[in-house]
């Protein structure tokens, strides 16, 4: 009897075994996939929370709009890497809370060569951000320029009516609108091609 029981011991090891192994692999690939999931589902909670003075995206204007003014300051900001002059077109705005305004920002590509960037924006004091809805922006896509050019880009927005009634945004009478430029992540340089200065050698 205790004979019989001697070869299931190394069965009984290679099935834990498999079993770590198995365990490790999952683990593994959940990792992975986490590594993957990890910026959309951050992305995912800014927009929902305003964490981090990420602004909301609206498809129509509000249906509400207040008596009550707000005023919206304009920033904008330049990566380096990035040789470009951007600025806003107005430095301030006073629109009515819950009315869908445009602002403009322009931006010219100061380098010899198209270049391709990304706008990422930010709302101050991050408590506003969540009720500050962006109905049109450049920012929802890359920006191509090419040597020279100068572009006026707008953003159509409007601040939530339901911002006046949490304690810890109704009193903000100012915000400001952030923009920063950064290169695209795929955008390299395109050096000129030099002249071949051996065809201009004269030939002897």
């Amino acid at each position: 009897m205790g004979a019989a029981a001697g070869p299931s011991v190394p069965r009984r090891r290679r099935v834990k075994d498999f079993s770590v192994f198995f365990a490790c692999l999952a683990f593994v690939g959940g990792v992975t996939a986490m590594s993957f999931a990890a910026a959309p589902f951050y992305r995912m909670y800014c927009q929902l929370t305003g964490y981090n003075g990420t602004t909301q995206r609206a498809e129509q204007p509000s249906s509400v709009i207040l008596d009550r003014k707000m005023t919206v300051t304009f920033d904008a900001n330049v990566s380096t890497g990035l040789n470009w002059d951007f600025k806003p077109m107005q430095a301030s705005m006073s629109p009515r809370i819950g009315e869908a305004i445009q602002a403009n920002y322009k931006v010219t590509n100061r380098s010899p060569y198209p270049t391709k960037g990304q706008a990422v924006f930010n709302v101050t004091p991050m408590e506003a951000a969540v009720y500050f809805n962006k109905i049109e922006c450049f920012c929802f896509t890359e920006t191509v320029l090419q040597p020279g050019q100068t572009l006026e880009m707008p953003v159509v927005f409007y601040i939530d009516p339901d911002i006046t009634k949490q304690p810890e945004t109704k009193n903000i009478g100012t915000v400001t609108l952030s923009y920063t430029f950064y290169p695209h992540g795929d955008e390299k340089p395109v050096a000129g091609i030099a002249p071949d200065k051996t065809s201009a050698q004269p030939k002897l």
